[in-house]
């Protein structure tokens, strides 16, 4: 067997972080506990793996690892006064550390059998403000860094950091229960939850930082906690619409890079290599959503993801159509962000001038791809001093490494021309 290396241990850790913190908050009702029992294992892993070997199953060891350092830590640290408590709380804790997921409480009348769903429930409490429930069940679910959930937000890591730090003194003084939320109590945590699976998704599609531009295990476990939804809420069209917008872009993925991990860009896909299984039902998911007759952002989303998926090539993209839906997306759920996006699609529609002059009044200069979209369009304009200049602010705010080799590229291809 090979040696394994810190990246190796990476990637398991990416892989299993999120699904080793959910079984032992389910187990022993404590977020911060079970975090840190899980990064101490991960550390006791990096030790002793490039010795030992990684075991034969990564996942499990992890698990077995962090609960049983968790129990030997809860028995040094109970007291004669709340020894019983601590007791009762050890032997509440199952031996089996990955139980049947049809396996429920016997006082819960919960309707969500999965640990990782069940967690994301918990943590969109609706004592939570919103952006703290997406935050903090990223870190916990995703297994995303501060910096990573903080450029998902836009916003500075130190204020990030607090954030979460908040949302987690929050759930202590507020008593918030581990609880599983009883089926009435869903829908109202549902917009949270759907955001969530939507940014892990999108970290995965596109990571922020790292080597590689996907991370393939994120892709995959928010595509199933969108399955997941839509068992567990059949009639609801936006979770109908987050999960046809997953399948519809994670169909492309193929030729979303060189066989070299190289980006390409959507109009340069070759698309042969696109899945038309999943584009085929994405836009069955799709049109069931849209029957509901209450289009919300993700079903918007998914449309213009469908338009993309319509086009045979890139030159037969019906540019106005997705401007119109970008228009009604912004009009249910206006953000600076959308904008952006909405200006690329403009600039197939009324040139690059157009768009140029809307970006510039968004307020998103901590953004790398607010960036290489400004350098892009003044390249087209011909601006190439101030293309190459809108580059190197992308290229500064860019950690991830493929990304800034093709906006190196695209920088230096301006000399060129």
């Amino acid at each position: 067997m090979l040696t394994p290396d810190a990246a190796a241990i990476e990637r398991v850790f990416r892989d299993e972080y999120g699904r080793a913190v959910a079984i032992l908050v389910r187990h022993f009702r404590d977020i911060d506990l079970a975090e840190e029992a899980v990064q101490d294992a991960f550390t006791t892993a990096l030790v002793r793996w490039p010795t030992s070997g990684v075991p034969p199953s990564p996942a499990g060891w992890i698990v077995t690892t962090a609960r049983n350092r968790l129990i030997d830590r809860l028995r040094r640290e109970a007291s004669r006064e709340d020894r019983h408590a601590q007791a009762s709380v050890l032997y509440a804790a199952p031996s089996n550390p990955f139980p049947d997921p049809d396996e429920t409480d016997a006082s819960d009348d919960s309707v969500v059998a999965d640990d990782r769903l069940r967690l994301i429930f918990t943590c969109c409490h609706p004592a939570l403000g919103n952006a703290a429930q997406v935050a903090l069940t990223l870190r916990l679910l995703g297994g995303l860094t501060t910096a990573e959930i903080a450029r998902a937000f836009v916003l500075p890591e130190s204020t990030m950091a607090q954030r979460l730090v908040r949302a987690k003194e929050k759930i202590r003084s507020a008593r918030i229960a581990y609880r599983v939320p009883r089926e009435a109590e869903l829908p109202d945590r549902l917009g949270a939850v759907l955001a969530v699976v939507y940014l892990i998704f999108n970290e995965g599609y596109a990571a922020t930082s790292g080597e590689r531009l996907v991370r393939d295990e994120l892709c995959r476990e928010s595509i199933r906690l969108g399955r997941l939804l839509r068992e567990l809420l059949p009639g609801e069209p936006e979770v109908l619409g987050l999960l046809a917008l997953m399948l519809l872009v994670e169909s492309r993925r193929a030729a979303r890079t060189t066989a070299d991990g190289d980006l390409v860009r959507l109009t340069d896909h070759d698309r042969s290599l696109w899945n038309r299984e999943l584009i085929a039902e994405g836009l069955m998911y799709l049109r069931e959503a849209l029957e509901h007759q209450r289009p919300g952002p993700y079903q918007l989303q998914a449309a213009i993801q469908a338009v993309h998926s319509e086009a045979a090539a890139a030159a037969n993209t019906d540019w106005p159509r997705i401007v119109w839906l970008y228009d009604r997306l912004l009009d249910v759920s206006p953000s600076p962000v959308i904008a952006l996006n909405r200006a690329v699609a403009l600039a197939e529609v009324e040139g690059p001038a157009a768009a140029l002059t809307i970006i510039d009044q968004l307020a998103l200069d901590r953004s790398h791809l607010f960036h290489a979209i400004r350098a892009d369009l003044l390249r087209r304009l011909g601006r190439a001093g101030d293309a190459a200049k809108a580059y190197d602010e992308a290229i500064a705010r860019s950690e991830n490494t493929r990304e800034r080799e093709f906006l190196r590229r695209s920088r230096d291809a301006l000399t060129l021309s």
